[in-house]
């Protein structure tokens, strides 16, 4: 393209978008052609690998240093330390020239976390996996950094994934735009890998190449097959496969539990299990909002639960009026502690806990809480004995117990006393995934002002409940 202002013919593609299924050799592809531009580009040329987090960025930057170090001829005019790629060889110094240390030319990495983006001066900035971008504030400053350059080189390359209203939706929607020719943008080259639609996925694999240009000669056909066979049963394997090997995109806050993995006709009587052994579980959430405390006991391999919510008087009032006569009928029934003023008294659920030992000396184990307003709380609990543990409510730290309690209300090892409150949190609860498959609990979309808190302590008490099941299982079959 012609460039009137540069006043001369210039590269034409100055943006990518690079969209493909995982596993198709994208990341080697665009480290190939940033080694390319280091070398062949001009003197002084400054290239800048980026991602969501370090370990990601790193993923390009070795890429483009294993490739060098293939090379004789380009491994020793160059060297590489822990801040990057340059020009020049200690071993071999070279006084002049493009391969010389007067080349103040370079290849480094950083992650949407690093600090000071902004002030860089880059001829070439390549971001991986945009998909987990809320929005551009990560990749404007590198997009920023190329405007002094006559031909710079931004690559955004992905695959879909489970960001809701992200960075890349907006870029995807525009980028559409473009190819259908709605939008003149001469100079933005993009490559959408995509299926048509869903349903081919399930019925017709020879249309997996869409998807997946990379298949029977860098990713293998058996792989995806075996991908697709498990996603056929199993939800999350399901949503992951979609945005990941063929990307569709996915709501990243998908229902959880259907009304059958719910619904429970079984009850029991609190006296079954005087002196047992338990483990505890605390949402203290918000001070205005409700709370919910939770105690886990186990017979027979099933797995029973008694509940308690907690909730200040001037909050019921403020609630939709479906949710406030929901709410009323359940303080009439005795199912929820009302606390004067507007939050919640937590000594009501030490006592809560306290009068569970005191009335059927029931023993906690361990008892799990989040970390909302929980400082005093925490003393006070372990003044009276019980042993409390911290529980991060991260990817990593909810993602299996969400799993097995899905698992166990499938197969009717959980019963929650058809508790009403209980019944509900669980359908106001959405599971969300991210690009590692682990999942945790969302309030549904579209329904923020509903609870959750039940959810949550039932994960809770499954979290303890794995830490440290070899330990509980046997002061449970000890005090038959």
């Amino acid at each position: 393209m012609y460039d009137e202002e540069v006043g001369r013919w210039i590269r034409l593609h100055q943006d990518v978008l690079y969209l493909v299924g995982r596993k198709n050799g994208k990341t080697p592809l665009v480290s190939a052609i940033n080694l390319a531009e280091f070398f062949c580009g001009p003197e002084g040329i400054k290239i800048l690998c980026s991602s969501n987090d370090y370990e990601q960025a790193d993923l390009m930057f070795q890429a483009i240093n294993a490739m060098r170090e293939e090379s004789p001829s380009l491994e020793k005019v160059t060297r590489v330390n822990i801040k990057g790629i340059f020009f020049g060889n200690r071993k071999r110094v070279s006084r002049k020239g493009k391969f010389s240390f007067k080349n103040k030319g370079s290849i480094r990495k950083i992650s949407a976390k690093t600090g000071a983006k902004e002030g860089r001066n880059i001829g070439v900035g390549a971001v991986d996996e945009v998909h987990e971008m809320k929005d551009n504030t990560s990749v404007m400053p590198i997009r920023q950094a190329l405007s002094t350059q006559d031909e710079p080189l931004y690559f955004e390359l992905t695959t879909e994934g489970f960001t809701n209203d992200g960075y890349l939706d907006g870029r995807m929607i525009e980028a559409r735009r473009v190819l259908n020719g709605e939008l003149d943008r001469p100079r933005w080259l993009i490559w959408l890998y995509t299926q048509d639609s869903e349903k081919e996925v399930w019925q017709d694999e020879k249309t997996h190449v869409k998807s997946n240009p990379g298949l029977g000669t860098i990713k293998k056909w058996s792989f995806t097959r075996r991908m697709v066979d498990e996603a056929r049963t199993n939800q999350e394997m399901r949503a992951f496969v979609l945005a990941k090997d063929f990307n569709i995109k996915q709501n990243n806050a998908a229902a959880w539990l259907t009304d059958e993995d719910i619904t429970s006709e079984d009850e029991f009587d609190i006296e079954e299990f005087r002196g047992a052994f338990a483990i505890g579980g605390v949402d203290l959430s918000k001070s205005g909002d409700l709370a919910s405390a939770r105690a886990l006991l186990m017979k027979n391999g099933k797995k029973y639960t008694l509940q308690r919510y907690f909730i200040p008087e001037t909050k019921i009032p403020a609630l939709s009026k479906e949710d406030r006569v929901k709410f009323e009928a359940w303080c009439a029934k005795d199912l929820i502690t009302v606390s004067t003023g507007n939050e919640n008294d937590f000594r009501h659920v030490t006592a809560w806990f306290y009068r569970l030992f005191q009335d059927y000396g029931i023993r906690f184990f361990k008892v799990g809480y989040d970390k909302w307003s929980a400082v005093y709380w925490v003393k006070e609990m372990e003044e009276l004995g019980f042993d409390t543990v911290r529980i991060s409510q991260d990817w990593g730290s909810l993602s299996e117990p969400m799993k097995l309690v899905r698992t166990d209300l499938q197969s009717k090892l959980i019963n929650y006393n058809q508790h009403p409150i209980d019944r509900w949190c669980l359908e106001n609860t959405a599971v969300e995934m991210n690009g590692k498959m682990e999942i945790r609990p969302v309030k549904i979309q579209g329904k923020d002002d509903k609870k959750i808190d039940g959810t949550l302590t039932l994960i809770f008490v499954y979290k303890v409940y794995m830490d440290n099941r070899t330990e509980f299982l046997q002061l449970v079959n000890e005090s038959r």
